[in-house]
């Protein structure tokens, strides 16, 4: 009799850490993986909680390892290979059934995977995972969506392997069809911000400042014990601090500096922009990948164009310390306004106050901030203008201008910061320079303009140029 509660297909980093927390959790799990070889030593690596564990080395196997109604979850690459799966396995599979893709897909596949699945009667749950293979393994960041009899089913599981903060899992049913896979979209996308923001300040530091790498592991360490407190902040303090044992430098001074990236940056901001909402740190971020990525020009430019006129001293550790704090808040305020804007949008309802209480562990962009950011989502004002934020925000935004003003003076780079900041400064003006843009587009277009002290649509009497 088939007796597995769950089956998980794709033993990768990520598959194979999912189905040991499943199985630690007492869960009988189902193993299957399109190189076969890879099941046998998987198993073996299981050791004790291979009693948990079945493997199949053909797709009917693993389907007839599974109890009624069958649970699949999917860890494969997202793209073709998910709807090659789909049309493979939908014709083993009973009404009723439930899908689960766990990769980071493009929330409108997932809109368009859920829709042609519910025509066969199957229940398809398109789930963001964040942890990294750690959090996978021993406690990840669940953002679930899809239809409520999915959930209910899967809420049971899913609770028991999430991380928990105080004793709360950190799982959610975010809403339909792609909602799950749009917030974890949009979780990279602040992550990509607040990485680049930590990057700048390193840089600053180690560029403008002239610490060694250490020295800024050991000050990270220290703004990991207050406001700055963070996986992200952790992380880049340990980074810092390990040295290659062949060579006995800091290993980050080691490392190329072109940085990689996977598309759920890139992604959140073509939402953004489609959603007409700002992701300037984020956009920010996203460029600043894809500028480390042209060494070799940058290497050129080096030596054939003008540095800054002048050098600036740089600012003191406390100011830089400010300054990330207030960058970061920006970064959470613009994600979280693409999602409410998405809600909108396609009808999700999203409980924004609970997606940022499922972040507070597990996930890779947790930060003491988080339980201040659900708080103010749990209030009426806009967001920027809700507390504690808006304190906070307050008391930081000098820094972050004295910061950004100090690097533009010594010609170091700080992307995501001034783009923070130009946000800030644009939202508290009343009165913006748009009005110019709209005469600019009546002059050439014709295109019209709203008049401050009139109703309706109205037309600039121009000379002829």
């Amino acid at each position: 009799m088939p007796t597995s509660r769950i089956g998980v297909y794709g033993l990768g980093t990520m598959g194979s850490a999912l189905a040991l927390n499943l199985a630690e959790h007492g869960f009988a799990v189902a193993v299957a993986n399109r190189e076969t070889d890879w099941i046998a030593p998987f198993l073996q690596r299981a050791a004790g909680l291979a009693a948990n564990l079945t493997g199949a080395e053909t797709l009917e196997g693993f389907v007839a390892a599974l109890a009624k109604p069958r649970v699949v979850l999917f860890m494969i690459p997202s793209g073709a290979p998910v709807d090659e799966m789909l049309a493979r396995i939908a014709p083993l599979l009973d009404p009723g059934d439930t899908v689960i893709d766990a990769g980071n897909a493009d929330f409108n596949d997932t809109r368009r995977r859920a829709l042609a699945l519910a025509d066969a009667g199957l229940h398809f749950v398109g789930m963001g995972v964040s942890g990294g293979e750690a959090g996978a393994r021993h406690g990840p960041s669940l953002m679930v969506g899809g239809s409520d009899q999915g959930w209910t089913r899967l809420r049971p599981i899913l609770e028991a392997i999430a991380a928990t903060y105080e004793g709360d899992p950190c799982v959610a049913h975010v809403g339909p069809d792609g909602a799950g896979h749009f917030v974890k979209t949009v979780h990279n996308g602040m992550e990509y911000a607040d990485m680049q923001m930590i990057a700048e300040i390193y840089g600053l530091l180690r560029d403008g400042a002239g610490w060694p790498a250490d020295r800024i592991g050991t000050l990270f360490a220290d703004w990991d014990r207050g406001p700055l407190h963070s996986y992200l902040i952790e992380v880049s303090a340990l980074a810092l601090s390990v040295r290659d044992p062949e060579t006995g430098q800091p290993i980050v001074d080691l490392i190329a500096d072109a940085a990689g990236q996977k598309g759920t940056g890139r992604w959140t901001v073509i939402e953004a922009l489609k959603l007409g909402r700002s992701a300037s740190t984020i956009e920010a971020a996203v460029g600043a990948r894809a500028w480390s990525a042209q060494k070799d020009l940058r290497a050129l430019a080096e030596r054939a164009l003008p540095a800054a006129a002048q050098s600036a001293d740089m600012p003191a550790p406390q100011d830089m310390e400010r300054a990330l704090l207030a960058g970061r808040i920006v970064g959470l305020l613009q994600g979280f306004e693409v999602m409410a804007a998405a809600s909108d949008e396609f009808g999700w309802q999203l409980d924004l106050a609970r997606i940022a209480e499922i972040w507070r562990a597990g996930c890779i962009i947790r930060s003491a901030l988080l339980n201040d950011l659900a708080a103010a989502l749990r209030r009426d004002p806009p967001l920027v203008l809700a507390e504690p934020l808006r304190t906070m925000l307050g008391d930081n935004v000098d820094a972050l201008r004295a910061v950004v003003a100090r690097a533009v003076r010594a010609g170091l780079p700080v992307p995501a910061l001034s783009a923070a900041l130009a946000w800030y400064d644009s939202i508290r003006r009343a009165r913006g320079t748009a009005n110019l843009i709209q005469a600019q587009r009546d002059v050439f277009g014709a295109h019209g303009f709203a008049r401050i002290d009139r109703p309706g649509q109205h037309h600039g009497d121009w000379p002829e140029m």
